[in-house]
């Protein structure tokens, strides 16, 4: 005997989003290294927040005020130069991240790299992607002596308006007296907390109020002008 069940008509649209959901994920990408001078053309966007401060696809914290960019294939630490056809700008990018996922957009740049060539405001915009040789590095320096030690520090927030952080930053000094008050060169105003002598325990300070601010990341106190 063949037994059926019968779901209730009120059920099947979840029923059809739970099976969707199951082969929804995305397959990994792979990837492909391009030859020097190979060149692409699209839609590019661009992406800051909530991402900035999170593990990028390469294994990276992606810092939005570093020159990088996603793309859907090319192989990570792939440079690429971006020209803007809707203004003539130009930017040199590093690849870091996977995506755009979606359709018709070929790279998602920075936002340091999208203000570079001014398409904050459009969101979008007509680019020529060529691939180009990494810049040359400096040259070494000498090694730190053993005293020199690196250390951590975490971002709670930042804010375009002095006010308002300034006002965050007074009451977050009742409860962490070494927070800090920093205006950034894309000016704006970051807020840290702790110092830290590993990003082990430094993460672990961020983790125990990640609830009340996400948004928050480790970084070097060096990395900090």
């Amino acid at each position: 005997m063949t037994l059926r069940l019968r779901f209730p008509l009120s059920l099947l649209p979840l029923v059809a989003f739970v099976a969707a959901s199951g082969c929804g994920a995305r397959k990994p990408v792979k990837a492909v290294t391009p030859k020097i001078g190979q060149q692409q053309r699209g839609i590019a966007s661009w992406y800051g927040y909530p991402y900035h401060g999170r593990r990028a696809a390469s294994g990276e914290i992606y810092d939005m005020e570093r020159f990088t960019a996603a793309h859907r294939n090319w192989a990570f630490n792939t440079w690429v130069r971006v020209y803007n056809l809707d203004n003539g700008r130009v930017t040199d990018v590093r690849i870091t991240d996977r995506g755009p996922f979606v359709r018709g957009r070929i790279i998602d740049l920075s936002r340091a790299a999208a203000r570079s060539v001014n398409m904050i405001g459009p969101g979008i915009a007509r680019v020529r992607l060529e691939v180009i040789p990494p810049p040359p590095q400096p040259p070494a320096s000498a090694p730190p002596s053993p005293t020199a030690t690196q250390r951590f520090t975490v971002q709670i927030a930042s804010f375009a308006d002095r006010a308002r952080a300034e006002a965050f930053y007074q009451s977050l000094q009742t409860r962490y007296s070494d927070a800090r008050l920093s205006l950034s060169p894309s000016g704006r105003w970051r807020i840290f907390v702790g110092v830290f002598p590993s990003t082990t325990e430094a993460d672990a300070f961020r983790r125990s109020f990640s609830a009340e601010f996400p948004d928050a990341f480790v970084l070097r106190l060096d990395d900090i002008t």
